[in-house]
């Protein structure tokens, strides 16, 4: 098991976010719910973590209140084997409410962020020929979804 996981703190939403994300990644799943006892800051009952998988990765969602939020400082990055997996990723975390940003980077509706990067991203702006790595930076720079046929064809001029 390992020793360190994500952890994040939500408002309200722990439940809603675990659900949604398990429902969007294959091999996810609800591990457990705890729920306020007496004394415990927020309603008796209400939902206080969700500790939950994504495609085997353990994470506790908190339900913490109004006192901190998410910024894009920190994010999830999903690599995907190739432009169906990013469109997959991408429309289901856009999908009611979520917001494009830029070079494959979106915030879903709770506010935490997301890379959907492609592998080949590493052949494109990382690729061993310097003018094509420029042109393929160009071009990212120029999008919010990453497109994997664009940045092959940047790359390759």
């Amino acid at each position: 098991m390992p020793k360190i996981h994500p952890f994040l703190w939500f408002d309200s939403q722990a439940e809603e976010a675990a659900n949604l994300y398990v429902s969007i990644f294959p091999n996810s799943r609800v591990l457990t719910t705890m729920r306020n006892p007496a004394g415990a800051p927020g309603p008796l009952g209400a939902v206080m973590t969700v500790d939950f998988e994504l495609d085997g990765l353990r994470v506790t969602a908190l339900n913490g209140g109004p006192h901190f939020t998410f910024t894009e400082a920190v994010s999830m990055v999903i690599d995907c084997k190739d432009q169906a997996e990013v469109d997959h990723y991408w429309d289901a975390l856009i999908e009611s409410g979520g917001q494009p940003s830029q070079c494959g980077w979106l915030t879903d509706r709770f506010g935490l962020s997301w890379q959907v990067t492609p592998k080949q991203i590493f052949e494109t702006i990382g690729g061993p020929d310097a003018k094509g790595r420029e042109r393929a930076m160009a071009a990212m720079m120029q999008m919010q979804k990453l497109d994997i046929a664009t940045l092959q064809a940047a790359y390759a001029g």
